[in-house]
């Protein structure tokens, strides 16, 4: 599960793995701070361009939660393993409608198994390359909310039908994590409620529809749909790490709306998954420097990364 030990000493993997509390609370502060701060641009000039500005920084936000929870899940958020599971679950999974133990369980079976036929994500890349049809319809989906609704009645009914009953509960969980969603819903829900009723308290009544339902509904499903095709895409279906994941370049704006968290450099993450996201940086120019990138999967950008899934001019 530590593929990088491959190409990387334990002397060089040592520092990049150092986790940081004060990292991991600047992250976590980062994140809802940039929320805030949208959502009080829009007050202080509310019109067309703000509310979309907010609705898109913030299902970006969104997925930056689902990066912390990721980086909780591999014990990397901070270096306290309470504090990691306790903001992990609490303030950056339960808010999205996510659980922490569930995703860490599904997850390390994804790393253990990467693009293998034991890989629970595999359903997911395999179906890439696709035409360039097949991609837009299924952004088309996200952008307007059909995939939001659609998976959230979906977790409602499914923890209805399986309220009481542990045992199909835990085989379906696997199910529920890989889309960042919680299989016990009801424990999520409260959550996610009351981050909407704190959004419309401080401003108007539908300020927590718009600024909090409205960006998971839409723009968070895109970009976590944006975030799997450039990650394992149309990727090697094998066990080298060089080939079998995807490192995406991101610049300022792909950052902000699409990556965040560097959550673009995933080649590095699963040659050593417990390195904290902020050194994934450092370990790419660490694999620069030993003369890897010709052997490494990389794409320019988001764009790049999309081609090679299918999305080419019709």
């Amino acid at each position: 599960m530590t593929p990088g030990k491959a190409y990387l000493s334990t002397e060089e993997i040592r520092p990049l793995a150092e986790r940081s509390n004060a990292m991991g609370v600047w992250l976590v502060l980062h994140c809802w701070g940039t929320i805030a701060l949208v959502v009080v641009l829009f007050g202080l000039w509310p019109n067309p361009l703000t509310f979309l500005l907010a609705v898109v920084v913030i299902g970006s936000r969104q997925l930056g939660l689902a990066i912390l929870m990721h980086e909780a899940a591999h014990n990397a958020l901070f270096k306290n393993r309470r504090l990691n599971d306790i903001v992990g679950e609490w303030l950056c999974g339960r808010p999205i409608l996510a659980e922490l133990a569930a995703y860490r369980h599904y997850h390390l079976t994804h790393h253990r198994f990467t693009q293998t036929d034991k890989d629970p994500d595999l359903v997911l890349s395999s179906k890439f390359p696709t035409s360039h049809a097949s991609l837009k319809r299924k952004f088309s989906r996200d952008l307007t909310g059909r995939t939001g609704v659609k998976q959230l009645m979906g977790q409602i009914l499914r923890s209805f039908q399986l309220a009481g009953d542990k045992e199909a509960m835990e085989s379906a969980a696997s199910d529920f994590a890989q889309s960042f969603k919680a299989p016990q819903f009801w424990k999520s829900m409260p959550v996610f409620l009351g981050v909407i009723v704190i959004m419309s308290v401080i401003g108007d009544w539908w300020w927590g529809l718009a600024f909090w339902l409205l960006p998971y509904l839409t723009w968070f499903q895109f970009v976590l749909r944006v975030r799997n095709i450039a990650e394992h895409g149309a990727t090697e279906q094998s066990e080298n790490p060089l080939q079998n994941v995807r490192t995406t370049m991101a610049g300022p704006l792909a950052r902000l709306l699409v990556a965040p968290y560097w959550v673009n450099y995933h080649l590095e993450h699963h040659m050593v998954m417990h390195v904290p996201c902020h050194n994934l940086p450092k370990m790419h120019k660490v694999l620069l420097n030993k003369g890897l990138d010709s052997q490494m999967n990389t794409a320019t950008n988001y764009g790049a990364a999309l081609r090679e899934a299918g999305w080419r001019s019709a």
